[in-house]
């Protein structure tokens, strides 16, 4: 062997060996050529394999070991079955002679390792039974069963359905590849819904199922023998499950320096943020109450108080959240004056009478913005910006005090405006009108007006102070010249009249209002004469003059949309009339009801009027100031003016007394998003000769209308028709106004 002539070399060394005896040269090891690299996986097939696949298979690999033969151990086996171990090796001994081990000093204990140690294994919970929701056709939520398990469920369903990316898909082929990108934005998205309300640790689960063939098949046509299930199965689905966990709860609340003003302040302010220790954790709440706070701060006196963004610290540990909002209150203050950067054109004065404050008064947000909105009211500005500016500082309990800068720009105040149309009531009108706003500084306006048309023929000119001394308070005189034919009354006459009035506005919506005034009047006019009546009836001259006033409570929701509430009118007006050398003493009074009552969303409405003339024949009044009812805020389905007594050729008197009422329902439609409402209503009226109602005649309307709800008020088309007319009424009568009828 050649290993035993490599180890006898070293020992024959230094003699000579006869030359029979010397040992034969060792053989000479040579490599094989390396294997060629095949080029291809075909190339590492022998030709063998390709004859007889079977018989190469079962002749096994060259160099590979023995196969085990059964019932003949391995050498291991042999050892395990008690078989002699083979002899030790002496040469081992002298190589590990000097080894020797040193005691190893034992590993230091880790503080970490025993305390993970310490850990106790969880507990895993049983899962909740789930309960699907279909969302759309390829998209289903599995949610707790139970309703103590997820109590927000059904918002939470609403708010992932608004918020959806799978939901906006439509079905159909070019959708499905959409689907499992989409699937992961919803998974995304439930995630943070269950965060918003307070479920920090809960899991989504994704599964996809179903979709459509890929390759060649998926673009063939279904086969014809494909049911209905096979057909649904291969659509695109998706499912979640939601498992929310435990609610998270709000831990500790830290609002900063509120804590630390005075009382009662700190309790007010904290109680309006409203958001204590041990409620749920919903992200929603946090935003709402963040608003809450900052709108109390400013209704409480704090115009410079700071409010830092909300921090919120999740403890899985405590399933709890500590919630952080700095807030920097800055000194309590209360209102200065009101300075004005334009003082000839609106000055300080003027605006510290428009403001619903007193210099003293605690300042308020709301009453800065409530000045911002009247200032823009006046129609004088195009633009207006009002800063608080600290004028004395606050020291200790005293509060300090603010002024209010006022920035406005102008805007244009002299008005071009002009109409033109046609009524069933009025027939056709031009109607023009030039307007200087502010000729009379402040608010001070003047008016010219001019009306032609078929019934009316007016010029006035007119002065007007809106916020007369006062917030709302409006200060008017009008010089006028008319020519007015109604269906009872043609009249021809100058007058001036003067009001001073207390006005509710869309703007500020008063509990009470009142108007005074007077009137001169000289007027040349007589009734009409009815189509029947063979003679013109005579024209009268009469010269009036007088006083008026009237005052409304008004415990309504709205001005010109009421659904709720009540509103009541009196109207008094004593007057003297001269008229062919025979003078006249009498009152007018009038008093008008109204209710408003919401059975869901409907609005039942009804309303009583009663009026009287007191004091003087109906003769001796002159036609214009009589009685009359009919028409769109009277009785529906006659013409202004058109119901009241007639003498026996059929022309109009007039009455000294009358009485009407009348009731509708106010119901919502789905159309143009809930914004038409139909109307339909039954009025009723009567009017008296006598100053004392005798319901001799009662006339009655009814019809159906429509309401356009706008952001300035309903627009208003109501039909009607006269249900026991007369031969002087229309058929059918259309009203078209800004309001309800009432």
């Amino acid at each position: 062997m050649p290993a035993a002539a490599q180890s006898e070399g070293p020992a024959q060394a230094g003699r000579e060996a006869p030359e029979e005896e010397s040992a034969p040269p060792a053989p000479v090891a040579v490599e094989p050529p390396p294997a060629p690299v095949p080029d291809s996986l075909d190339d590492l097939i022998p030709e063998s394999a390709l004859a007889n696949p079977e018989g190469w298979a079962a002749g096994g690999v060259e160099g590979a070991p023995p196969p085990e033969v059964p019932g003949q151990p391995l050498a291991d086996d042999a050892l395990a079955a008690g078989a002699a171990p083979p002899p030790p090796d002496p040469s081992l001994d002298a190589v590990f002679a000097d080894f020797a081990l040193e005691d190893i000093a034992p590993l230091p204990s880790d503080p970490e390792a025993e305390a993970l140690a310490a850990i106790e294994a969880p507990v895993l919970g049983t899962l909740p039974e789930l309960a699907e929701t279909r969302v759309s056709s390829t998209l289903v939520l599995a949610l707790p069963a139970a309703p103590e398990a997820f109590p927000e469920k059904e918002d939470f369903v609403d708010r992932f359905r608004d918020l959806s990316t799978l939901r906006e898909l439509d079905d159909g082929e070019e959708a499905a590849p959409q689907v499992a990108a989409r699937a992961r934005a919803d998974e995304e998205l439930l995630g943070d819904i269950l965060r918003t309300y307070g479920y920090y640790s809960g899991e989504v689960v994704r599964q996809l199922s179903g979709g459509r063939r890929e390759g060649v098949a998926a673009a063939q046509a279904p086969d014809a023998s494909e049911t209905d299930a096979e057909a649904a199965a291969r659509e695109p689905s998706v499912r979640f499950d939601i498992i929310p966990g435990p609610r998270y709860a709000f831990g500790r609340i830290d609002l900063g320096a509120l804590p630390l003003l005075r009382e009662p302040d700190a309790t007010k302010l904290t109680d309006a943020f409203g958001i204590r220790t041990g409620d749920p954790l919903y992200a929603d709440r946090i935003v709402e109450q963040e608003l809450e706070l900052r709108v109390a701060l400013g209704e409480t006196g704090y115009p410079f108080a700071e409010v830092g963004e909300p921090e919120l610290l999740i403890d899985h540990a405590r399933t709890e959240g500590d919630l952080k909002i700095d807030v920097q209150p800055k000194g309590k203050y209360v209102f200065g004056g009101v300075v004005s950067n334009d003082p000839r054109f609106l000055s300080s004065r003027h605006l510290g009478r428009i403001a619903r404050f007193d210099p003293g008064d605690v300042y308020q947000q709301s009453l800065e913005t409530d000045l911002r909105r009247a200032i823009l009211a006046t129609g004088l500005v195009s633009s207006v910006t009002l800063t608080p500016r600290e004028t004395k500082p606050p020291v200790g309990d005293q509060p300090g005090e603010v002024a209010i800068d006022v920035a406005l720009e102008r805007a244009p105040v002299r008005t071009i405006a002009g109409a033109i149309g046609y009524g069933s009531e009025d027939g056709f009108k031009l109607e023009g009108r030039w307007e200087h706003r502010n000729l009379f500084p402040p608010e001070g306006a003047l008016r010219l007006r001019g009306i032609i048309g078929t019934r009316e023929a007016l010029a006035s000119v007119g002065v007007r102070r809106n916020n007369f001394r006062g917030r709302d308070q409006v200060l008017t005189a009008d010089l006028y010249a008319s020519d007015i034919n109604t269906l009872a009354v043609d009249s021809r006459g100058f007058g001036l009249r003067t009001a001073f009035e207390k006005v509710s506005n869309l703007l500020f919506q008063k509990p009470l209002s009142f108007q005074v005034g007077g009137e001169l009047l000289y007027t040349d006019e007589r009734n009409r004469r009815a189509r029947s009546a063979p003679v013109v009836q005579p024209r009268r001259a009469y010269l009036i003059g007088g006083l008026f006033g009237s005052v409304t409570l008004d415990g309504s929701d709205d001005l010109l949309d009421p659904t709720k509430g009540y509103r009541a009118t009196l109207f008094l007006a004593p007057e003297v009339s001269r008229s062919q050398g025979t003078q006249s003493f009498y009152l007018r009074a009038q008093g008008d009801a109204s209710y408003y009552k919401s059975f869901g969303g409907v609005t039942l409405a009804g309303r009583v009027r009663a009026a009287t003339i007191q004091g003087a024949e109906i003769e001796d009044v002159a036609p214009s100031r009589r009685l009359y009812a009919g028409g769109g805020a009277s009785v529906r389905g006659y013409g202004f003016q058109g119901v009241g007594p007639r003498d026996a050729v059929g022309n109009p008197t007039g009455g000294a007394s009358l009485v009407e009422a009348a009731i509708e329902a106010r119901i919502p439609t789905p159309l143009f998003g809930g914004a038409v409402e139909v109307v339909p209503f039954v009025d009723a009226g009567s009017v008296s000769r006598g100053s004392t109602p005798d319901f001799g005649t009662i006339r009655y309307g009814a019809g159906v209308g429509l309401r356009y709800k706008t952001s300035f008020g309903p627009i208003r088309v109501d039909v009607a028709a006269p249900l026991n007319p007369t031969t002087f009424d229309s058929p059918v009568v259309v009203y078209v106004s800004l309001g309800q009828a009432f």
